[in-house]
């Protein structure tokens, strides 16, 4: 699939189109210079002391910016733009990939909106407030990072170990698309492999009628209602084989291309009847690795479109089949070449809440016993706020994911950092989506429900023992050790689980863990195995890449010789 590229200057950061699931020719990228201005106070400002290039937060290098906002204080974007009437259509919306945290839209002085929640796009409908020729777009934004309970991830004020630099402001793309008054909202795809056929909903403001171009072929349907396609003699979606369908959405004079996959998840037995993760109805065993996202001088945001793909081809190359996005939501570029290049996702909800107790979020590494998750205080989710906006973060991360072919498991909570009411959104993930897995609770502090036992050993050899309740056993994250090359850190530190000073020494642990521990456990009914981690993070310097992309740790197929597992 051809996707547009921003039709004005080469230079502007990130232009390639933001959004390959929906694909729309009309398209101005907002990337590039802003204006900003830090403010003690949020009454609206009229005069900027400094630039920034977006989509990079302040606290990045490659944003240019003098400094960063305190968590007290408010920083003001403004931009500039000219509007041609060639590219004006009936409505023009803005769209924002991701700001952190809270965001107030104004637009040539008006008011337009507010978005709350720092990883997750918004749009707003701004036709109203638009001129021919020049307009003025002001965004005010307000970033508590860990000084209060909204979602964060591993962000903290104070980095160090597990915990990394905070961002805030714009850290995704900023762009532009002109459309009719009737339009396409969002799509909905939903593969069946029982029926060999593939459930398309086109939404839009209103009933009425459209079309699905595949193959060359129309097909007549309606919006807000699935439209069953079905396919002869499709070739079924994996990471060995990772076939996608390209098709066309069109409702009256809008049109948006996409694209969907054969497969599907679940759980399952084996012949040998022991729980399995199924990949198109037969067990397949995850081979992953965990990854923050954090991209050496873009920090949140990635450096360039090659730099995500080197990430998943690195990967892959060293014989992983999937990808454990920790505590983040990237960019959707990066899930579509996920989709395209062949590897599995898990995909993390942000956490938040207060302060955690070590004693609570630990213990269970000590007693080996789990804590009831409706206890609010010990998990730091006393602020009801905090929880119903957990809620909401989690429905808007499902839905904007929700057609990338290659997620294959949701996990709401990590380590009882903020927990609470796992049951709850559990439920409330399947009756969004029941297509997928979802780990209720990786690693620690397992409510004994849904379909996974989910285990994370760092400090302890790992030995396979099924789950009491029938349960998926998966190890969520192990390994995690650690290798500084010179001249290739972020610091000076040296965090991770197990200190090992030279590349044989390293090549050798890793072969240990794996013979000894993993493959052995597999055989016995591991159905998945998430090594910390791809790449080193700041301080932490555990990743079989370096943190400035430039070395792997030991050569490409010395790792694959060691990890790879082969699928039947």
């Amino acid at each position: 699939m051809l996707f547009p590229e921003n039709k004005g200057s080469t230079n502007i950061p990130l232009s390639e189109y933001p959004r390959p699931q929906m694909v729309r020719d009309s398209y101005y990228s907002l990337n590039g210079k802003w204006d900003i201005r830090i403010s003690e106070s949020d009454a609206i400002v009229d005069e900027f002391d400094d630039e920034i290039i977006v989509p990079f937060s302040p606290e990045s290098r490659l944003s240019g910016a003098k400094r960063a906002p305190r968590p007290s204080e408010f920083l003001f974007y403004r931009k500039k733009f000219y509007l041609s009437s060639d590219f004006m259509k009936d409505r023009l919306i803005i769209n924002f990939g991701a700001v952190d945290f809270s965001a107030d839209l104004y637009v040539n002085g008006h008011y337009i909106g507010s978005h709350r929640g720092g990883y997750t796009a918004f749009s707003f409908d701004i036709t109203e407030w638009i001129f021919i020729g020049e307009n003025e777009i002001l965004l005010r934004v307000s970033d508590p990072s860990d000084t209060s309970y909204h979602s964060r991830g591993k962000q903290k004020e104070k980095r160090g170990g597990i915990w990394y630099t905070s961002q805030s402001g714009i850290w995704q793309s900023v762009w532009l698309e002109s459309l009719p008054s009737d339009y396409i909202s969002s799509l909905l795809i939903v593969p069946s492999l029982e029926r060999s056929c593939v459930y398309i909903t086109v939404r839009s403001a209103s009933d009425t009628e459209c079309e699905i171009v595949f193959n060359g072929k129309i097909h007549s349907a309606r919006s807000n209602e699935p439209y069953a396609l079905y396919l002869e003699n499709f070739i079924a979606w994996a990471p060995e084989s990772p076939m996608l369908y390209e098709f066309s959405a069109c409702l009256g004079d809008d049109r948006a291309d996409s694209y969907f996959a054969m497969r599907s998840f679940g759980v399952g037995k084996d012949s040998r009847g022991i729980p399995r993760l199924m990949l198109n109805g037969k067990p397949y065993f995850h081979n992953g690795l965990l990854d923050q996202g954090y991209f050496g001088y873009g920090l949140y945001t990635p450096e360039s479109d090659e730099m995500m793909i080197s990430d998943i081809t690195r990967a892959k190359e060293m014989g992983f089949n999937m990808l454990r996005k920790h505590i983040k939501i990237e960019p959707m570029r990066w899930y579509y070449h996920c989709d395209r290049l062949g590897i599995l996702v898990w995909q993390d909800m942000i956490n938040g809440g207060g302060k955690y107790n070590p004693l609570v979020i630990s213990s269970p590494l000590i007693t080996k016993k789990h804590f009831r998750d409706d206890r609010y205080s010990w998990f730091a989710r006393k602020d009801k706020e905090g929880r119903n906006e957990y809620y909401a973060e989690l429905e808007e991360m499902i839905n904007q994911l929700i057609n990338v072919p290659s997620i294959a498991m949701w996990v709401p909570f990590n380590e009882g950092w903020g927990q609470f009411d796992a049951a709850k959104a559990l439920d409330l993930i399947l009756s969004i989506d029941k297509t997928r897995t979802v780990d209720h609770a990786s690693g620690w502090h397992d409510q004994g429900i849904g379909d996974i036992q989910s285990l994370h050993v760092y400090f302890t050899k790992y030995r396979f023992s099924p789950d009491k309740k029938g349960r998926v056993v998966v190890l969520s994250e192990f390994g995690g050790y650690n290798h500084k090359i010179e001249g290739h850190s972020f610091t000076s530190r040296n965090f991770g689980y197990k200190h090992l000073k030279t590349p044989e020494d390293l090549k050798k642990a890793l072969t240990r863990l794996y013979s000894e521990e993993i493959f052995p456990s597999v055989e016995k009914g591991l159905s998945a195995a998430v090594y910390t981690q791809l790449a080193d993070v700041e301080d932490e310097v555990n990743g079989l890449i370096t943190h400035d992309r430039a070395m792997t740790k030991l050569p490409t197929d010395v790792i694959r010789s060691i990890v790879e597992y082969k699928n039947k």
